[in-house]
C-alpha cells in the first residue's frame, strides 16, 4: 500500500508526541523523520516546517542549532476539545487520565472538535484540572448547518448542533441567495480576535426547516456525508473489466456446483454474503462462508480506492443509502445475486454434528447463488420445516445454535435491542413505526459471519502454527510473515460502569457477579433473560448496552470482551466497510506468503474507519431522531404509555412504548409541588406529595410539542399535562437571541444515545 502523506494536523501530534514521550532528549530532524518513517522529501520538508512552528508555539526548545525537545513545563497541554450543550467544555488530551474543564468564558475561538492549546489554571483548587484556551491549532471542520436570519442590514445563522455555542456572522454580500428561515450551510470564513462572533458565508441553500428534502440534506450536509459520487469515480468504476474468465475461474476453488444461497433483508440490493452446505463422505458438513471478492476489483492506488477510503463506511439514513462503492459494483458485480457466477474471498469449515471445527481453508473461489431468501422465508422455514432448501436451512440452524452455545460458555454476551424503523410514504413522510428483532433466521446468519470473523483473525493475528489448517498455513515462509491484522476490539467495561449497572440492578431485586470478566458477561446475559416481559426491560437493557465500551478497528488486538472471542475481526462485508477490504487483502498477501502495508499506516486508516463508524451512527440516528419528531407531530395532545429511559438535572426523558419514541419534561415544567432531583437515585422526589418519578417507571405522559427544527419531543406527565399547556413551552430567550436549546440526555449517567454499529 502506498504511504499517504501525512495530514498537517496528524504531524503536529505526532511530532510532540514523540518529543513528550522523550523528555530531555533532543533530536534532529532526520533522527525524527526516521523515527516516524517519513521517507519522502515532501514530508521532511513539513516535518521541518512542524518543528519550527512548535517552537514559536512554545511547545519545543532549539537547545541546540537544528536539534529540538520538548519543553518542559506542565502549564500548557493540546488536545480536542468537546463542547457541553450548556457552552463549557473539556479538552480530551492524550494519556492524560481527566480531561480538562473549560468555563464558557474562556474557549476562545474555539469550535467543538478542534485541535486547541489550553494554559492549564494553577490557581484552580477543584479536584479536576481547570484551564482555557490560549490557541486553536487545527479546525475539526469549517462547514456547518443551521438556520438563517436575515435582518436589513445584516445576518445570522444559528447552527444545528448543541455543541456549536456561538451563531455566525454573514454579511449581505454573502447571503447567496438565502431567504429568511431557510436552512443553509455555511463555511467559516474567519474569527478575529475580540470579535463576539465567527463570520462564515452561506455556502448551499437547503430549503425551509421541517420539509423532508431539506432535512435529509442538511442532515449529510451537518456530517460531511456526499450526495453523489463524482462523475470520474462513476466512470472508472463502469469501465472495471468484470467478466469472468476461464483463466480467472482456473485460479480458484470452484463451488459452482455446490448448494449456495443468501440470505438478507426484504429491501436489500447488495448481497456481499452467502453460505454453501455440503455433506462429505466423511461424515462432516462443509460450510462455505462466501464473500464478495471486492478486493478483486477494487485496486489500490486508484481514484475509486481512495474514494472508498475516504467515504470508509456506507451509511444508512432512514430514507436513503450512501453507499461506500458505486452501484455497479455494491448492487451489481460485487453482489451476489442468484443465478449469477460471481468471486468470492471464503472461509470454509468442515464441521461435525456438534459443530466442532475439523478442518478449516481459506482462499479465492467462485460460486453460483441458487437461492436468494429473505430473513422471513427463512424463519418460516425454520419453524414449520417446511418449504425449499428446508433440509438445509435447518442443518445450518441447528449448527449455528451449536455455535451459540458455545459462545455463551465463552461469555459472549447478547443484546437483542429491537430496531426502530419506518414506513414512508412517496413524499418521505413517515406513517407507521415499527421494530426489527432478531429471530433464529438473523442468528443463523450471524453466527456463520461470526465464525469466519474469528477464524480470520486468528489465522492472521495468532503465532504460525497455532489453530491453522488454511492452504499454505504451514510453509516456512508463512512462519515468518508478520502476524498483522486488523482487529475489531471491545474492551472490558470499566469497574466504575459495572459497579453502576449493578447497583442499579439491585434496586430491582437482580444480583450481578462483577469479580471477574467472565462473572461479569455471566451476570449481564443472566440480567437480560431475567428482566424479559417486566417493565424494567427496556431500561435494563439500555443500561447493560450503554455501560459498554465502544467497539474500534486497530491493529493491536485486545479482544472482543462482547462476544468472548480473542481473536476478531471484520471480513464479511467489504461492500459496505473498508476494513473488511483490508482484511481481505491481509489474508490475500499472508496466503501468498507475502507482506501487505506497515503497522503505522494500517493503524491511521484504522482510526479513520472507526472515526467515520462513529459519524455515520451520529447521522443515522439524526435522522431517526428526526423522523421520531414527524411521525409524533400530529400526535400533540394525545396521551400515551411511556417508560422513563433518562433523569437528568435538567429534566427527565420518557420514551414511548408502543413506537419507541423519546421525549423530554423539563424539571421546570414539574407541576404541582416543589421536586428535587435525586442525582444518585437517578430520580424526582416531591417535597410535599412525596410523588417519585424514577428511572425505569412506567408513566403516562402527553405530547405537548414535536419541535422538527431542533429535532425534540416535548412531553408532560399527563396528570400535569393541563397545567403545562397552559404556561406553555417557550424557551427562553438567551444571549444570542434565540430559544434555549433542550440539553441531550447524552450527560445522564449511562443514557447517552450512543449506539453501537456492529460486533
Amino acid at each position: 500500500m502506498s504511504k499517504n502523506k501525512k495530514p498537517k494536523r496528524f504531524l503536529f501530534e505526532e511530532v510532540l508526541a514523540f518529543l513528550q514521550h522523550n523528555q530531555s532528549k533532543a533530536f534532529n530532524y532526520k533522527q525524527l523523520g526516521a523515527a516516524m518513517e517519513i521517507n519522502n522529501e515532501a514530508e521532511r520538508f513539513m516535518l521541518i516546517e512542524t518543528l519550527e512552528t512548535l517552537k514559536q508555539q512554545g511547545f519545543v526548545i532549539e537547545p541546540e542549532k537544528g536539534r529540538y525537545e520538548a519543553k518542559q513545563t506542565k502549564e500548557y497541554l493540546t488536545g480536542t476539545i468537546d463542547f457541553t450543550t450548556q457552552g463549557t467544555a473539556f479538552v480530551i488530551v492524550a494519556d492524560l487520565e481527566n480531561d480538562i474543564f473549560i468555563p464558557a468564558r474562556k474557549s476562545k475561538d474555539a469550535l467543538q472538535g478542534d485541535l486547541v492549546k489550553v494554559l492549564i489554571d494553577k490557581s484552580h483548587r477543584g479536584r479536576r484540572k481547570e484551564g482555557s484556551v490560549v490557541e486553536v491549532i487545527t479546525r475539526a471542520k469549517t462547514e456547518f448547518v443551521g438556520t438563517i436570519k436575515i435582518n436589513p442590514k445584516f445576518a445570522f445563522v444559528v447552527p444545528d448542533s448543541n455543541k456549536l455555542h456561538v451563531d455566525f456572522f454573514i454579511r449581505n454580500s454573502d447571503i447567496n441567495g438565502a431567504k429568511d428561515g431557510q436552512k443553509v450551510q455555511i463555511k467559516l470564513k474567519e474569527w478575529k480576535a475580540g470579535d463576539q462572533n465567527p463570520i462564515a458565508t452561506v455556502e448551499n441553500v437547503f430549503g425551509f426547516p421541517g420539509e423532508h428534502k431539506t432535512e435529509m440534506n442538511a442532515i449529510m450536509a451537518e456530517y460531511g456525508l456526499p450526495e453523489h459520487f463524482p462523475t470520474a469515480i462513476e466512470n472508472e468504476a463502469k469501465k472495471l473489466p468484470t467478466e469472468i474468465t476461464n483463466a480467472e475461474i482456473a485460479k480458484r476453488r470452484d463451488f459452482r456446483g455446490i448448494t449456495t444461497f443468501t440470505i438478507d433483508p426484504v429491501d436489500a440490493k447488495d448481497f456481499d454474503d452467502a453460505l454453501s452446505i455440503e455433506k462429505l463422505e466423511n461424515g462432516f458438513w462443509e460450510i462455505g462462508v462466501h464473500i464478495a471478492d471486492v478486493s478483486h476489483y477494487l485496486k489500490e492506488h486508484t481514484e475509486l480506492d481512495k474514494e472508498a477510503v475516504q467515504r470508509a463506511t456506507s451509511v444508512y439514513l432512514v430514507d436513503r443509502c450512501i453507499p461506500m462503492l458505486p452501484e455497479v459494483l455494491s448492487n451489481f458485480v460485487c453482489s451476489l445475486r442468484p443465478d449469477e457466477e460471481k468471486l468470492c474471498f471464503s472461509a470454509v469449515f468442515q464441521l461435525d454434528d456438534d459443530a466442532q471445527i475439523h478442518e478449516q481453508w481459506f482462499g479465492k473461489t467462485v460460486i453460483k447463488s441458487d437461492r436468494r431468501f429473505t430473513y422471513e422465508e427463512v424463519q418460516t422455514i425454520i419453524e414449520t420445516k417446511q418449504g425449499e432448501y428446508k433440509d438445509d436451512i435447518l442443518v445450518l440452524d441447528r449448527l449455528a445454535k451449536k455455535l451459540r452455545d458455545e459462545r455463551t460458555k465463552k461469555g459472549s454476551i447478547f443484546f437483542d435491542k429491537a430496531e426502530v424503523k419506518f414506513n414512508l410514504d412517496e413524499e418521505g413522510n413517515p406513517i407507521g413505526v415499527f421494530f426489527k428483532t432478531q429471530k433464529d433466521a438473523h442468528k443463523l446468519i450471524e453466527d456463520f459471519m461470526l465464525l469466519a470473523n474469528r477464524k480470520v483473525a486468528e489465522f492472521l493475528g495468532k503465532p504460525s502454527g497455532k489453530d491453522e489448517h488454511a492452504e499454505g498455513a504451514k510453509s516456512k515462509k508463512q512462519n515468518t510473515a508478520k502476524n498483522l491484522c486488523v482487529y475489531r476490539i471491545h474492551d472490558i467495561p470499566s469497574d466504575e460502569k459495572m459497579q453502576e449497572l449493578s447497583g442499579f440492578a439491585a434496586r430491582f431485586g437482580y444480583q450481578m457477579n462483577i469479580t471477574n470478566k467472565t462473572k461479569i458477561s455471566q451476570s449481564i446475559n443472566k440480567l437480560l433473560v431475567d428482566v424479559k416481559n417486566k417493565k424494567e426491560q427496556s431500561m435494563m437493557e439500555l443500561l447493560a448496552v450503554r455501560s459498554m465500551p465502544k467497539a474500534i478497528y486497530t491493529i493491536k488486538n485486545a479482544g472482543h470482551y462482547g462476544l468472548g472471542f480473542e481473536y476478531y475481526t471484520h471480513f464479511t462485508s467489504p461492500i459496505r466497510r473498508y476494513p473488511d477490504v483490508l482484511v481481505h487483502r491481509l489474508l490475500e498477501a499472508r496466503l501468498n506468503h507475502k507482506n501487505y502495508s506497515n503497522a503505522d499506516e494500517l493503524e491511521k486508516l484504522c482510526k479513520h474507519s472507526s472515526d467515520m463508524e462513529r459519524v455515520a451512527a451520529e447521522a443515522e440516528r439524526a435522522s431517526v431522531k428526526y423522523k421520531q419528531v414527524e411521525f409524533m407531530k400530529d400526535k400533540i395532545g394525545q396521551t400515551f404509555d411511556g417508560i422513563i429511559t433518562g433523569v437528568t438535572e435538567w429534566g427527565i426523558y420518557v420514551e414511548v412504548i408502543e413506537n419507541k419514541c423519546e421525549g423530554m419534561i423539563r424539571s421546570r415544567d414539574l407541576k404541582g409541588d416543589q421536586f428535587s432531583f435525586d442525582e444518585e437515585n437517578y430520580r424526582y422526589v416531591g417535597r410535599n406529595s412525596n410523588k417519585i418519578y424514577a428511572l425505569g417507571d412506567t408513566v403516562k405522559i402527553t405530547v405537548m410539542d414535536a419541535d422538527l427544527m431542533k429535532k425534540q419531543l416535548n412531553y408532560a406527565f399527563a396528570d400535569m399535562a393541563q397545567s403545562n399547556n397552559n404556561a406553555g413551552f417557550k424557551g427562553k430567550r438567551g444571549s444570542r437571541g434565540k430559544e434555549e436549546k433542550m440539553p441531550e440526555a447524552s450527560k445522564t449517567k449511562f443514557i447517552d444515545h450512543k449506539r453501537r454499529r456492529g460486533r
